[in-house]
């Protein structure tokens, strides 16, 4: 892999962030939609960890990529948002979490992508609608990715990739399984892309 990772911290406060100034990627999605297994099929290392329980991660948790000959300058950050419309996460946590995680979205300047995970073999979620609506009005550059599309055959990706991007709204969507690799160099080249124009 080109870049080696780093665990940073893990915030729940905006003043908890970390103080690094290269370009962050926002991973966001449903609790269950895969974000862990991505984060570690794009850094080829078990840098997050994947949980039979959706819903662990109730922090903000920051990864520093660097390449190996720089270990001292971190070329991106990667930061795993909580996972949302998981029912069996409480409510107190849920109600905790837009005080950290709105300053973040709408305000950090460090943020330079958010990738908005979906599950491909089921419809838009509501939630999912709401997030990108939200993030359309906060004027946030985002890719929608269609996760888990190695379940599908070529047919059903074909019919998955025209129902999601009628129901969000979008022109583009990436579909990626983290199993197989599909659509990784795609997401590559969109995360490169931000940072290179956030720089």
């Amino acid at each position: 892999m080109k870049y080696q990772t780093q665990f940073l911290l893990s915030a729940m406060k905006a003043d908890q962030f970390p103080s690094t100034t290269a370009p962050e990627i926002a991973m966001l999605g449903r609790s269950n939609v895969g974000k862990s297994s991505l984060l570690n099929a794009l850094v080829g290392d078990k840098a997050a960890k994947v949980s039979s329980t959706p819903g662990r991660t109730r922090a903000i948790n920051f990864f520093a990529l660097f390449e190996p000959s720089s270990p001292g300058r971190h070329r991106l950050v990667f930061a795993d948002l909580p996972g949302y419309g998981y029912a069996k996460i409480s409510k107190s946590i849920s109600a905790g979490w837009p005080a950290f995680i709105e300053p973040y979205l709408a305000e950090r300047e460090q943020l330079a992508l958010c990738v908005c995970l979906i599950d491909s073999n089921i419809p838009a979620q509501q939630s999912d609608i709401q997030l990108i609506d939200w993030l359309r009005a906060a004027g946030r550059r985002f890719v929608v990715v269609g996760t888990k599309v190695d379940k599908q055959s070529g047919n059903q990706r074909a019919n998955s990739l025209k129902s999601l991007k009628a129901a969000l709204g979008l022109d583009e969507l990436l579909l990626l399984s983290s199993k197989t690799g599909a659509g990784l160099k795609e997401l590559w080249a969109a995360m490169e892309a931000a940072a290179y124009s956030a720089e």
